[in-house]
């Protein structure tokens, strides 16, 4: 078991019953998915450079991801209907706690400029989404290695039911969040 599902379960928990006056256990806020998602739409006519942006996705979350393709033609943006627009991968269990540890405490860290997520990154359901600008952060991406840099927008899905208790979570769990003003 991963140390920041065992930090969830023996701290984070009971603080946040104790902080939202939540009797039961197992109605605390808890993260239920982490999609990671980024656009290819540039890169649409060249497959080389798309395997090698799935290959590093699959690298980063541990999984083979999903090509995702456009839904109708828009001729004012060169989209064609079918035409793959996006990557994305959906992570649950253990390779999610795995991805969040990273992000947190390795990839965070390593981004330029960075002073800390703010609070209206989190939506009024208690969902984070986050955008990088570089997929270069995260050390397993060897960066001399990589001939396309693209970004990747994270979402981390919860079951919190106000916003207030989506930035508890998070922050007990160890995201660096900005205090608001």
């Amino acid at each position: 078991m991963t140390s920041l599902l065992q930090n969830y379960r023996k701290n984070v928990i009971p603080a946040l019953q104790k902080e939202f006056h939540i009797g039961n256990a197992m109605a605390a806020p808890k993260i239920v998915k982490v999609t990671i998602n980024t656009g290819v739409g540039r890169f649409a006519k060249d497959d080389k450079t798309l395997e090698r942006i799935a290959k590093d996705i699959a690298i980063l979350s541990g999984q083979k991801p999903v090509f995702r393709a456009a839904k109708k033609s828009i001729a004012s943006f060169k989209v064609r209907q079918g035409v793959p627009v996006g990557i994305s991968v959906t992570l649950r269990g253990q390779r999610m706690y795995d991805f969040i540890s990273r992000l947190i405490n390795i990839a965070l860290p390593r981004s330029r400029d960075f002073r800390g997520i703010e609070t209206k990154n989190i939506d009024r359901n208690g969902n984070l989404n986050l955008g990088l600008r570089e997929s270069s952060i995260f050390p397993e991406l060897n960066y001399e290695n990589m001939k396309d840099i693209f970004s990747l927008e994270v979402s981390v899905t919860t079951t919190a039911k106000t916003h207030e208790q989506g930035v508890a979570l998070l922050k007990h769990l160890g995201f660096p969040i900005k205090k608001s003003r």
